[in-house]
């Protein structure tokens, strides 16, 4: 069985821009969302995380904009884009495609 926190590459940014589809949220609330939907299988460390919106960023597949969390600090919320919607696409597209080759080697072999 996979560690915690063992993400196949580009499953980290698939993950969070499908969570932002559901609207703005700051990094930690992002983190938490994926460790809670996935039932604590899947942890986001900080060292992961911000480096990987911060790509998205770059990419224009998400903005953000400065706000207060629920505890009143100040972070730095992410919204998902329209390109950031077609990028998402894409990612499970390829997920998919990925999944289904998977399946038919294990299935087969």
């Amino acid at each position: 069985m996979a560690k915690k926190n063992e993400f196949p590459a580009g499953a980290l940014v698939m993950l969070a821009l499908r969570v932002l589809q559901g609207g703005s949220l700051h990094g930690y609330a992002i983190a938490q969302r994926i460790r809670i939907i996935s039932s604590d299988v899947l942890r986001v460390e900080e060292g992961s995380l911000y480096p990987a919106l911060q790509k998205m960023l770059l990419k224009g597949w998400v903005s953000s904009s400065w706000g207060e969390s629920e505890t009143g600090r100040k972070v730095r919320f992410y919204k998902l884009t329209a390109a950031g919607k077609k990028q998402l696409q894409e990612e499970l597209k390829r997920h998919e495609l990925v999944s289904k080759a998977i399946d038919s080697v294990l299935n087969t072999a």
